[in-house]
Formats: C-alpha cells, sequence, structure tokens
C-alpha cells in the first residue's frame, strides 16, 4: 500500500497564488519494497502536469494552466526511472503550482487540495502495475492574486537548443506527421461507420463522436507541422514531449523522444511523427485532447470501455494516425 498526506510548507492562508506550494509525502505502508514509477502526472515528479484535484465547497475548480506531455511507463520502467521505497519509508516532493492553475474563475475561497492517487509500480518479472494509494487532503485559503502569468517567450527562431541533426530529425518528423494526419482525415472523412480501425483506438460508434474524431483531425491537418516551434532543452529521460496546450504550435521535445529504439511501436521510425500528431492534439485550438491512457494496449482497452474518454485520448489519436498494424 502507498499513503500520500498533503501539506503546505508556508501559512494555509494563502495571499497570492505565487506562494502557492504543496509538499507531497509518498509513503509506503506494506511490508515490501516497492519500485515507484516517477509518473509525471503523480506527485514524485515536479513537471506542471494535473497532479491535483483542488475543488472549493460550491465544488468550482481552477482552470488547469499546466503542460501535457507523452509518457510511456514501460519505456520508464526500462530506463529504471523510479522511486525504490522500503516498508514504511517516505519520500517528500515539494510542488509549486503558481503556474499550473488559475483561481480568477473559482475565485477567492477555501480549497481542498488532494493529490492523484494512481502510482504505477515495477514487479519483480518486469511488468507494470496499478495501485491506488490513500490519499489525504490539505486545506488551503486563496486570496489576492488569483493566477499568475507565465513567463513570456522571447521571439525566437523555428527551434531552440536543438542541434543540427536534431533540426534534421524534426523536419523529417513534420514531414511525416503532415502525412499521418492528412491520410487519417481522408480516412475519417470517407468512412462514417464502424470500421475496425476507428473501433479499435475510438470505441462503439455514434455520429457525435465521431464527428469530435473528424474535427480533431481536421484543426491538426490544416497546420503546417513545419511552422511549429521546437524545443529541445528538456531534460526528462522518461518522457517524450510535452506541450502547453493554450501555447499553440510550440513542442517541447525531451530525452526519451531522441532515445527511442529504431524498431517497434514506439521507434524512432514511427515515434518521431506519431509524437508529433500526439502532442499537437493537446492543443485547445485542435480540441485540447487529454491524456487518458498510452500504449496500444491500455488504449484498445479503453475504447471498449469508455468510447467518450477514447475520442478524447491523445494516444489514440496518435495510434489511429499511424495505423500500425494496419486496420481496415
Amino acid at each position: 500500500m502507498i499513503c500520500v498526506l498533503i501539506t503546505s510548507p508556508g501559512p494555509d492562508a494563502i495571499d497570492s497564488v505565487e506562494h502557492l506550494k504543496i509538499v507531497a509525502t509518498v509513503t509506503n505502508t506494506g511490508d515490501e519494497t516497492l519500485k515507484v514509477l516517477n509518473d509525471p502526472h503523480g506527485t514524485l515528479n515536479k513537471l506542471s502536469t494535473d497532479t491535483f484535484v483542488i475543488a472549493n465547497a460550491k465544488g468550482a475548480q481552477p482552470s488547469f494552466m499546466g503542460i501535457k506531455l507523452k509518457y510511456v511507463p514501460k519505456t520508464a520502467a526500462d530506463l529504471e526511472v523510479y522511486t525504490i521505497l522500503a516498508p514504511g519509508e517516505s519520500v517528500a516532493v515539494e510542488h509549486d503550482l503558481a503556474y499550473t492553475y488559475n483561481f480568477t474563475a473559482s475565485g477567492a475561497a477555501k480549497y481542498e487540495i488532494r493529490a492523484r492517487n494512481l502510482f504505477h509500480i515495477v514487479n519483480a518479472d518486469s511488468t507494470i502495475s496499478t495501485l491506488r494509494a490513500d490519499a489525504d487532503s490539505h486545506s488551503a485559503n486563496i486570496s489576492g492574486k488569483l493566477a499568475a502569468a507565465r513567463p513570456a517567450l522571447v521571439k525566437r527562431a523555428t527551434y531552440s537548443g536543438c542541434t543540427s541533426f536534431q533540426e534534421r530529425l524534426i523536419v523529417s518528423a513534420a514531414l511525416a506527421a503532415q502525412k499521418y494526419t492528412y491520410s487519417a482525415l481522408n480516412y475519417a472523412s470517407a468512412h462514417a461507420s464502424a470500421t475496425p480501425r476507428y473501433t479499435t483506438w475510438f470505441g462503439a460508434y455514434k455520429v457525435d463522436r465521431y464527428k469530435t474524431v473528424l474535427s480533431h483531425y481536421t484543426n491538426i491537418n490544416s497546420h503546417d507541422f513545419l511552422s511549429y516551434e521546437f524545443d529541445c532543452t528538456c531534460t526528462e529521460v522518461d518522457t517524450y514531449a510535452y506541450v502547453y496546450p493554450d501555447q499553440f504550435g510550440v513542442i517541447y521535445l525531451c530525452r526519451a523522444f531522441w532515445n527511442a529504439p529504431m524498431t517497434g511501436t514506439d521507434s524512432k521510425a514511427s515515434l518521431f511523427a506519431g509524437t508529433l500528431v500526439h502532442e499537437s492534439s493537446h492543443f485547445t485550438q485542435n480540441g485540447g485532447a487529454q491524456d487518458h491512457e498510452y500504449g496500444q494496449l491500455a488504449c484498445e482497452l479503453l475504447s471498449r470501455i469508455n468510447p467518450t474518454e477514447a475520442v478524447d485520448n491523445a494516444s489514440s489519436h496518435e495510434y489511429f494516425a499511424e495505423n500500425n498494424p494496419a486496420l481496415a
């Protein structure tokens, strides 16, 4: 078992969201040593993802302003990017939420802050299982400045921090991603029905869900991937890429992207282009897809048990566009 305790390093009354910091203490309450992946969506990772559920007494929640990314637990496990917790051992991680949540619409109030409690465990046989932790909550009175402006991007070239070799790979990936989305859009436009390709990734056919998928690919395909801006300075070894959904056209490429294997589903050949499709689906302007599941098997299962989430899942859009293995 795992327990997550949420505390604040400062006072519970916060006069500006710029001072909103949370400490999450993760404890192994079981009797076996655990290898817990440092999932970017969880409390063991400091990236500004939607790690916390925050609401006031009326149920109002702040707007999420952080990043959405591509993360594959199997890749992280292979790279051994996990935290080892012996029985009774704890680790505390501080999260700065200043630029992650905007409280303007939900207003000044007392908020309950609870961590998302899904953890991925690497088992002795190298398989990965999930575990739901017991998660405590923390109360904070938030007033004064309710939103912090993210530091503005300096006007820059198409590439930032990229080597000439990386730039050449990005151009190839962008061209392939354009081909993927063009093909996916043409296929979806011509097949308004429950084809194997559609149902495998998006579930049972329903007109409104189909129209949502079609609109996503229409939006993605309407933009030239070569006009995007690419930042190669991310050093996260277990993350492929991320974007800020409201920062259209800027994609941050991380170490797992460059270190992909030469063959397989998430290989350099397919992954570079597929990752760009994945990340572009996150942009609000393209439909704002979420990260409900990663990996082909998990996405296929999602399509069967929750088609609504599948239609809103970035990896599902990636795999539909890649169409590997090919489905009619």
